[in-house]
């Protein structure tokens, strides 16, 4: 097993890109703990799926295969790779609404919306670095066109979210030349949220302050929630900042959550250590939920001393965005993998990433099996708990590079991209639980 885990470890490390290495080297020493506690479980993770040996198998969800794109540059295309042939270094956006796929390509530098059949409706490109869409023309005012096209000078176009009013966000990087350093933060200050129309029309951009405002650091989340409002979440060094706007770009308010402010269950203070994972904004209220995972010494009985760390718990705190009160937490269930070692049987318990929240207040949670990913659903509303468990099928040469978005309804959306295509497919949830 030692030599399994050393060997995927080396493997971990070498494939981290640039972009991630100087990432982390900002990030403190708690968080790096943390990072590397992650890099073992995804290690013993790895050695799971070569043993084959997970002893129970949940219920699967029914995956609708819906279109398939092409790579390539062209309107009805993703780019995927840069000029030179590698993988580019960001991270494709999608969200689906109403049954429309928005789709951010940051190597295309383009936004695209198909219709579920895989029609090209709507594209804003970059013009210097795409051709003349060939089936999309540009929209002049007061003209019925059905499918259209809008310029507009991308960078690095990544998380997407769409309101209701099919007006269209867009994180994006600014040019190098406007890149600034907040010393006291200590954090690169680069990104912004674009800001267009429903029908693709450029409107304004957001910063920090709102508006035209400063360049925003690493952003991590973009979501649309209540009214129409805005949230901006970006990791720092020292913690994380929630940006919330409201539709007409006005700063609301500003959570800063620290990373020694991380809450912590009082029963457990003095024997773990946090690590926040994922904030996610709740789709119709203002609200956060923080996913905190904690973990704790592990000790040699024999000489009492230190070994390592293992995963104690995770849990889901809901702070109301208005005061910063935390109003309940939610402990999640640990993902246990049973593997034989020695003839005998070893669980290992880690815990699953946050994917998202419907407007019913269901989470969603996942993490990566041997065909794909294993799903764990909340119900985080008072009168119930109730808990779904199911998988999702994903097949190994769908894995180049995955994005998965979750509408308020519980549709479970992802853009699959194997070497030569990229799959749109969903599964319907709401047929899981009966509810049709």
């Amino acid at each position: 097993m030692e030599n399994i885990l050393t060997h995927v470890g080396m493997i971990f490390w070498e494939s981290l890109n640039f972009q991630n290495f100087s990432y982390f080297m900002q990030i403190n020493h708690m968080k790096l703990i943390s990072f590397y506690i992650k890099i073992y479980f995804l290690c013993i993770f790895y050695m799971l799926l070569v043993s084959g040996c997970a002893e129970k198998q949940a219920e699967a969800i029914t995956r609708e295969n819906l279109f398939t794109l092409q790579i390539g540059r062209l309107e009805d295309q993703i780019a995927f790779y840069n000029q030179d042939g590698d993988r580019g270094v960001g991270s494709n956006g999608l969200c689906m609404s109403e049954g429309i796929f928005y789709i951010s390509d940051p190597e295309g530098q383009k936004v695209t919306r198909f219709n579920s059949y895989g029609d090209i409706l709507t594209m804003i490109y970059n013009d210097e670095t795409n051709p003349q869409p060939l089936t999309l023309k540009p929209k002049q005012d007061g003209e019925s066109v059905t499918r259209w096209a809008f310029t507009y000078p991308f960078q690095k176009p990544g998380r997407i979210a769409i309101d209701t009013r099919k007006h269209i966000y867009v994180e994006d990087n600014i040019p190098d030349e406007r890149h600034s350093f907040d010393p006291e933060s200590k954090a690169l200050l680069d990104s912004v949220a674009l800001h267009f129309d429903a029908d693709g029309r450029f409107l304004e951009y957001l910063g920090q302050e709102g508006v035209g405002g400063s360049p925003f650091p690493r952003i991590e989340g973009l979501y649309t929630s209540m009214n129409d409002d805005l949230a901006v979440v970006c990791r720092l060094s020292t913690g994380w900042n929630i940006y919330w706007f409201d539709t007409d770009g006005v700063l609301l308010y500003l959570i800063k959550i620290k990373n020694g402010s991380v809450p912590i269950p009082s029963d457990r203070k003095d024997v773990v250590f946090a690590s926040l994972d994922s904030i996610v904004a709740a789709p119709d209220a203002r609200k956060l939920y923080i996913k905190v995972d904690y973990y704790r010494d592990t000790f040699d009985d024999s000489t009492n001393t230190r070994t390592g760390s293992e995963s104690d718990s995770s849990v889901i705190w809901v702070m109301r965005v208005e005061d910063g009160i935390y109003e309940k937490n939610i402990e999640t269930p640990l993902y246990e993998s049973v593997y034989t070692e020695n003839n005998h049987k070893v669980t290992i318990k880690i815990p699953y990433t946050l994917l998202g929240i419907t407007a019913d207040e269901q989470v969603f949670l996942y993490f990566p099996e041997e065909n794909g990913y294993a799903l764990l659903i909340l119900d985080t509303r008072e009168s119930s708990g109730v808990q779904h468990q199911g998988n999702i099928r994903v097949d190994m040469d769908e894995l180049q590079f995955n994005a998965f978005n979750l509408s308020r309804e519980g549709i479970l959306s992802a853009m699959l991209i194997s070497d030569w295509e990229v799959k749109l497919a969903w599964w319907r949830t709401d047929k899981f639980f009966g509810d049709e």
